[in-house]
């Protein structure tokens, strides 16, 4: 069935169909290492939450979730509500998002381009108020909406287990004759890291798994700042592969983001901070393969004053 509703719809074929870059543009802050990395601002809906909302919302049709139109309700800071909204107007499927009203203009204006119902929460109750919000909702309206929950639904990991991490593993493989020595990623709902962690210390247990993590609130968009008080854990993320934290600031994702937009790769903020992070272990560890992922595109931040003073040079 799901092949079915993929011809029905092929932009969710082209999921994943993202090509793995080697950036070279760390040769001078970590010599000794080869940084590879999936460009997921390609994916269709411009982001890597494409993997994950695409599987769960085939799983959810189905499974018959949302017959009789009813609503695709989930929380998300903006990248994986793009993909509910693009694939829910592909589909057919209404589509009600609660985010956070910080969420950058251009993610707010994609969103509601096609089609979707918009709630925004508090900026100041941040990402974990916004995930309440849509389990009252799910618990008070449960004729009207089908809950998700991208931060519960193991579907979210399964997609990276099944994609990302093959993609990653096969690609770097064949390339350098290795596995990676680790993985670094940040935790929004834990599905990337769990997923491609898993897939990764399956195939070779020594791959160190490195989690980056924003220092303070609001850190960086898309990756939760874990250990402060009243910060909930993603129920899919399995905290027992974790090998390393290592902190992420805006003060040094800001900065790589423009030395990788010189050398092609025009990304966000959480990308700026994975590569800052894979820098650090590589120094600190003597690392001499890592996997990362680039999670979304530079585009979504123009509003946010991101490129503002960026001359080019």
């Amino acid at each position: 069935m799901a092949a079915m509703f993929v011809r029905e719809s092929p932009l969710l074929g082209a999921v994943g169909h993202v090509p793995l870059v080697e950036i070279t543009a760390i040769r001078a802050l970590a010599p000794a290492c080869r940084l590879f990395a999936t460009v997921e601002g390609l994916n269709p809906g411009g982001s890597i939450k494409d993997r994950p909302v695409a599987r769960m919302l085939l799983k959810a049709m189905q499974a018959g979730h949302l017959d009789g139109g009813r609503r695709l309700l989930d929380s998300s800071s903006g990248n994986a509500g793009i993909s509910y909204a693009l694939f829910g107007a592909a589909l057919g499927v209404p589509v009600t998002l609660v985010v956070p009203g910080n969420a950058s203009r251009e993610r707010l204006d994609r969103i509601r381009a096609s089609g979707a119902e918009l709630i925004l929460t508090d900026p100041l109750e941040g990402y974990d108020f916004a995930i309440g919000e849509a389990r009252r909702l799910s618990r008070e309206h449960p004729d009207r909406y089908w809950y998700c929950d991208q931060y519960s639904n193991p579907e979210n990991w399964r997609a990276h287990y099944e994609t990302t991490g093959v993609a990653l593993l096969r690609g770097i493989t064949s390339t350098t004759g290795r596995p990676p020595d680790a993985f670094v990623a940040g935790i929004g709902t834990g599905g990337t890291l769990t997923g491609v962690g898993r897939r990764l210390k399956e195939a070779h247990p020594e791959t160190r798994i490195i989690a980056a993590i924003p220092d303070v609130f609001p850190g960086i968009e898309g990756l939760k700042p874990l250990g402060q008080a009243g910060d909930l854990v993603p129920a899919i993320l399995d905290e027992r592969l974790i090998d390393r934290r290592v902190p992420v600031r805006m003060e040094d994702a800001i900065p790589m983001c423009h030395l990788l937009a010189r050398t092609g790769l025009f990304v966000g903020p959480s990308s700026g901070a994975l590569v800052h992070a894979a820098c650090r272990v590589a120094l600190e560890d003597g690392l001499r393969c890592i996997a990362t992922v680039l999670p979304d595109t530079g585009e979504r931040y123009v509003s946010t004053g991101l490129w503002s003073g960026h001359d080019g040079r």
